[in-house]
């Protein structure tokens, strides 16, 4: 069974030669607007495969030498993979690391003895513990000295980088501000090891890097940034869609104290090392007829023609052989003869993804429709990883295909139990208990004992305890109510509701457990029952959380299961993508797209707002202020902005979808 199936969707393939040019000249060429060596790679295991063979080789010649070999490290998620591939050369390839001094690259502060989120245990957990290093050779900041104390530390943690002779190599993950190690937005270039506050944003992604609920402290005792450019060798990492805009700042932008990883482009040894997805930004991935000559695809076609109405601020129709010329797209000029006819081809293109009938429009010539026509009604499964991404990906496509006659299904794959506040739960046992009194006349002790337990422990608990089953399984019956009630909302049986509480999602905590074949078996059983002639999953593979990706995978290996199978049904059944409150799909990607009149905008967010404990209160907002449902609106309209701006049809609001074929 393949439980990753989500990794090898490629959307639009890139050329090898943009990635992995043959010549010294070709990577000239195609990387001009790079400042900082960059290597992609189209997975993170490769990328990690690359930098390890590049430590180990480092490692191993100061071995013969009888040298120790210095090297800083970061924590993040991202390293995971490196670490993870460096571990298996100890334990299958015999590199040993007994001459490798290692300094933590950041700790948090203040700390005490009590505190859980300690970067340096997990950077033993997920590296230090596994190998041979030396403790001896093990070198942290202290997070529990006093505020007094903290200046002279860091200035003794310098001189003892000084006394090893210097780091080798600096291997570091990149934040979503540009922050590598704890240099914060605003770090200067000429900054030592000091005690810095962390913005917000890293706090939420160190937060979730531990995997628990726990918060990090406000503040880091972080390596400086003059530190890290005095090293040998540096290697910055990232992976995945939601790194992209960060490393295209960070490679192409200017050097400027706002994004601190742009210094280095200061640095004669730096190198980034990416995946396609985090590398999907940068000039010649995106725009690669800026730097090379193109072999045009539809897609890069249509690609060339959004950026060049965006760069002219024209639509699609009135762009000319001059505009063509003038912006690098002089190619397509030879390929279709004349702007107008290429023109032509990507106005049609772009026309035949809209359709106000994401069931396919019946009795009706279907030959530029995104959908089929036939069979009808369709049967339809919605799949939404939490109890609330249905509607705030494509309510508005789910109301329309109920009320086109289809016979509609929704499967809440994951119980949401950790997005409720207690304050909801504290809520709701007010009722019952209320409840109980009025009408019950406090009969019930089984409402009166466990009201009375989950209210002291709800007293008791400190920031980071992870909640009793109990109240889990209370959050999640809050969650089940609120979906429920959008359901009703939007005219769906409440027997077409199917609650699958996959068994990955219920670890208590932010981390999961791995998405596995029970998860899938589950998801099968639900296919195979209703059969299906549409199908809707989420899209998110840059999800913050993580939860929409295992959820997908769940789904397509299901899908991949029937098809091994030779089930009949998935014959007659298409499966389309959709993307949440996060992002939208790049218009060139797009294959149907379903516009909402200003009423039924509006009734999509009526359905989201009946997600109640999802709105101020939800502890899963992030750093974007928006609730859930303005997010939702403004991608909506956004999108319709954007084929308005192209000069196609003028709507209110657009959701658009990818079609998934099975690999």
């Amino acid at each position: 069974m393949t439980l990753n199936i989500s990794s090898q969707i490629v959307l639009n393939k890139v050329p090898t030669e943009l990635v992995k040019p043959k010549t010294a000249v070709d990577r000239s060429e195609i990387t001009r607007m790079e400042k900082v060596p960059t290597e992609i790679f189209p997975s993170s295991d490769e990328g990690a495969q690359y930098i390890a063979e590049c430590l180990e080789r480092e490692i191993r010649q100061r071995q013969h030498q009888n040298t120790p070999f210095v090297v800083a490290l970061g924590t993040g998620n991202s390293l995971t993979p490196v670490f993870n591939e460096l571990i298996r050369r100890h334990k299958n390839d015999g590199l040993s690391f007994h001459n490798v001094v290692v300094f933590n690259a950041y700790e948090f502060f203040p700390l005490n003895n009590d505190s859980k989120n300690r970067s340096i245990n997990q950077l033993r957990q997920r590296f230090l513990d596994h190998v041979d290093i030396k403790p001896e050779n093990i070198f942290t900041p202290d997070g529990e000295l006093t505020q007094e104390d903290v200046r002279e530390h860091c200035r003794q943690y310098e001189q003892r980088i000084r006394d090893c002779g210097g780091l080798d190599a600096v291997l570091l993950g990149i934040g979503r501000i540009g922050n590598i190690a704890a240099n914060e937005p605003g770090s200067i270039i000429t900054s030592t090891s000091r005690l810095i506050l962390i913005e917000q944003t890293t706090r939420e992604e160190m937060t979730m890097s531990f995997g628990t609920s726990e918060p990090v402290p406000p503040c880091s005792l972080t390596i400086g940034m003059a530190t890290i450019l005095k090293a040998k060798k540096i290697f910055v990492t990232a992976w995945g869609e939601e790194k992209a805009d960060i490393i295209q700042r960070t490679i192409e932008g200017s050097i400027t104290d706002v994004v601190p990883a742009t210094f280095l482009q200061t640095h004669n040894d730096a190198q980034v090392v990416i995946d396609l997805a985090a590398a999907s930004r940068l000039t010649r991935i995106i725009h690669p007829w800026l730097v090379t000559s193109c072999k045009w695809t539809d897609k890069l076609v249509r690609s060339a023609l959004v950026w060049l109405c965006q760069v002219k601020k024209k639509p699609i129709l009135k762009l000319t052989n001059k505009d063509y010329n003038e912006n690098g797209l002089s190619e397509l000029l030879a390929l279709y003869g004349s702007a107008y006819n290429a023109n032509i081809k990507i106005f049609n293109d772009l026309q035949h993804t809209i359709t106000g009938w994401p069931g396919g429009k019946p009795n009706d010539d279907d030959k530029y429709r995104p959908e089929r026509a036939k069979p009808f009604p369709k049967r339809v499964v919605v799949f939404s990883p939490h109890p609330d991404d249905d509607v705030i990906s494509m309510g508005g496509t789910l109301r329309r295909l109920v009320q086109q006659g289809h016979d509609v299904h929704v499967a809440y794959q994951t119980s949401g139990n950790i997005a409720v506040g207690d304050e909801e739960v504290t809520r709701f046992m007010h009722f019952i208990n209320g409840f109980n009194q009025l009408f019950g006349n406090e009969a019930d002790e089984v409402i009166k004992n466990k009201y009375k337990e989950i209210k002291t422990f709800l007293a008791k608990k400190q920031e980071g305890d992870l909640d009793t089953r109990d109240i889990l399984t209370i959050k999640g019956l809050i969650r089940r109510g609120e979906a429920r009630t959008a359901c009703t909302y939007n005219n769906i049986p409440l027997d077409h509701v199917h609650f699958l509480d996959l068994p990955f999602y219920e670890s208590g905590k932010i981390e999961k457990k791995p998405m596995g074949e029970a998860d899938v078996r589950i998801v099968e059983e639900l296919l195979n029952s209703v059969q299906p002639h549409q199908i809707y999953v989420a899209g998110d593979l840059a999800d913050p959380h993580g939860t929409h990706r295992k959820c997908t995978d769940a789904v397509l290996a299901a899908i991949d299961e029937a098809k091994k199978a030779g089930t009949p049904w998935l014959n007659d059944c298409r499966v389309w993508m959709y993307r949440g409150a996060w992002a939208e799909w790049e218009i060139e990607n797009i294959e149907m797209c379903v516009p909402m009149s200003p009423e039924e905008l509006r009734a999509k967010r009526y359905s989201i707002l009946k997600h109640q404990s999802q709105m101020e209160s939800a502890p899963f907002l992030g750093n974007d202020e928006r609730l859930f449902w303005q997010r939702a609106e403004d991608r909506n309209r956004a999108t319709a902005k954007l084929y308005d701006d192209l000069g196609l049809a003028c709507y209110e609001a657009m959701e658009a979808f990818v079609e998934y074929i099975p690999l």
